[in-house]
């Protein structure tokens, strides 16, 4: 399989559909996902805590909107679309459907994932939530 087919499936497969039994067929045993909070393992296993943590607050569907696979490093530009269905940093749930973009580096070695870091604007998810159109507010 192709690195890029690989990035693919594991965003559709353990992102979208929460295949978590196979993550061991994605991510390299020496896997380190550089974008968890700090409450996490950098591991498959805080990998695997973190997707069930955000699932508990929005059911979620990525999509990849563009993809440049290069060697050993793939690169995706892509976009969620969530429903806000739990307590989401304190926010109640609201049941709105929005979404953001963001970005994903994955390494790879030996067909597997080695590394990630991701950058997704959690802004844009908490001003719709919060009902905000035009960024951040201040007090004054």
């Amino acid at each position: 399989m192709s690195n890029s087919i690989l990035v693919q499936h594991f965003i559709n497969q353990i992102w979208n559909n929460n295949a978590f039994e196979k993550l061991g067929s994605f991510l390299h045993p020496a896997f380190k996902d550089y974008s968890l909070p700090p409450m996490f393992s950098p591991d498959q296993e805080g990998t695997q805590k973190w997707i069930i943590s955000t699932g508990i607050s929005f059911e979620h569907n990525t999509i990849i909107e563009e993809q440049v696979t290069e060697a050993d490093k793939s690169f995706v530009k892509i976009r969620m679309n969530l429903k806000h269905i739990g307590n989401w940093r304190n926010i109640e749930p609201t049941e709105i459907n929005l979404h953001t973009t963001g970005y994903r580096l994955f390494k790879l070695k030996d067909g597997k994932i080695i590394e990630h870091w991701a950058l997704i604007d959690g802004q844009v998810i908490e001003n719709q939530l919060r009902g905000a159109s035009n960024g951040c507010t201040i007090a004054m």
